[in-house]
């Protein structure tokens, strides 16, 4: 059920939102000696998680067919069907099947939440999750449908560490881009900061990614470029603070997740408590380490980059950049404190390429340090 939001009277502080541009990036470290493949996936990844016990969780992209929605890979290194392959496959029988998931994520207890968007074959869209220490279903949130829009198209959630809550990113079309808040215990959920700019493509930002202009091409030759709206988002560790922004934009932004989760406010009054925090690259995946540092997954770049709280958020910098990382994504922070990501080379599935797949497996999964101090210059 779509909950909706009723007025409030009482007057809260409207903080600006200032415009952040880009940098040019011209001095920006290479390092490649911190960048380890720590496996490669058998599908076209979309989003990823780590088990507490290490393992990988992988979510193939819809834009590439997979015949399994979700993989895990064991503890030998071959990957299998997760949670199982009567889940991955349709007309199998099972009461729960999943159909486009992206978004993955796990929670302290060894629950794997998957988000299922369901564009795949027009199902309900749904919140699936996984008990892997009792391996069983533990809960199915199906979304309600007045919560998306014609164009919804759901990627990535977060977990909130302090509330039965998930955050959802709806892109959409770019402009009727919004936020979900589900509540897993009731099953409510709502819809929220749609048109706001925060959560909306820049008009003027072009993704191209080796040297080529990222584009739809359908299978008449004809070229569109794709509106892709608020995609990337995190949260601190109390639960404090929603990180997001949209993937094609250069402005990281966030708001205090305790007005999301009123509901006694309205829609304009919940936007003027956004606030903006840093620069961000072109990305489709964020995360947040301990000492509140926020990593980006880098698409145009090829790179993870980095903001940190010890100089305000003003520099945008690069924490490892190879030829390696193509079409980054997944980037969470594993149980052993690595970053972990991988490479999907989206742009050259047959959606951008007129129906053509020119990918070329496989699909790399890195792991790299993170900083363990403060870096202030780029140096040589």
């Amino acid at each position: 059920m779509l909950l909706s939001l009723i007025f409030f009277t009482g007057r809260l502080p409207a903080p600006e939102l200032p415009s952040l541009k880009l940098p040019s990036w011209t001095r920006f470290r290479k390092n490649t000696e911190q960048l380890l493949e720590s496996a490669q996936a058998p599908i076209g990844p979309g989003g990823m998680c780590l088990l507490p016990t290490g393992e990988y969780i992988i979510s193939g992209h819809p834009f590439f067919l997979p015949q399994y929605r979700v993989m895990k890979q064991e503890k030998d290194g071959q990957w299998l069907p997760f949670p199982d392959e009567a889940m991955n496959t349709p007309g199998s029988g099972n009461p729960v099947v999943l159909d486009s998931v992206i978004g993955l994520a796990c929670d302290p207890r060894g629950i794997i939440w998957m988000l299922d968007n369901g564009r795949r074959s027009g199902t309900d869209a749904k919140l699936v999750a996984w008990d892997t220490k009792r391996n069983q279903l533990h809960k199915v949130v199906v979304i309600d449908s007045h919560a998306l829009s014609p164009n919804s198209f759901l990627t990535n959630l977060v977990l909130d560490p302090a509330t039965p809550h998930v955050y959802l990113s709806d892109p959409a079309d770019g402009i009727t881009s919004a936020i979900l808040i589900v509540n897993i215990e009731s099953g409510l959920v709502r819809r929220v900061l749609q048109g706001h700019r925060s959560v909306q493509k820049e008009a003027d930002i072009r993704l191209a990614v080796d040297g080529k202009l990222i584009e739809v091409r359908k299978p008449d030759g004809n070229a569109a470029s794709p509106l892709t709206g608020v995609s990337p988002i995190a949260i601190d560790r109390k639960g404090e603070w929603l990180y997001y922004g949209a993937r094609d934009s250069t402005s990281l932004y966030k708001i205090r997740t305790e007005f999301l989760l009123r509901t006694d406010i309205t829609a304009e009054v919940l936007a003027t408590q956004v606030t903006g925090v840093s620069q961000k690259p072109i990305c489709d995946a964020m995360t947040i380490d301990g000492r509140g540092r926020i990593y980006f997954a880098d698409i145009a770049r090829g790179s993870i980059d980095y903001v940190e709280p010890d100089d305000n958020f003003l520099n945008l910098r690069s924490l490892v950049q190879d030829p390696r990382i193509v079409w980054p994504g997944g980037l969470s922070i594993g149980p052993d404190g690595q970053l972990h990501f991988f490479c999907s080379q989206l742009h050259r599935t047959s959606f951008f390429n007129s129906g053509k797949d020119v990918t070329a497996p496989p699909y790399s999964i890195f792991k790299a340090r993170p900083i363990t101090s403060s870096r202030f210059s780029f140096g040589p």
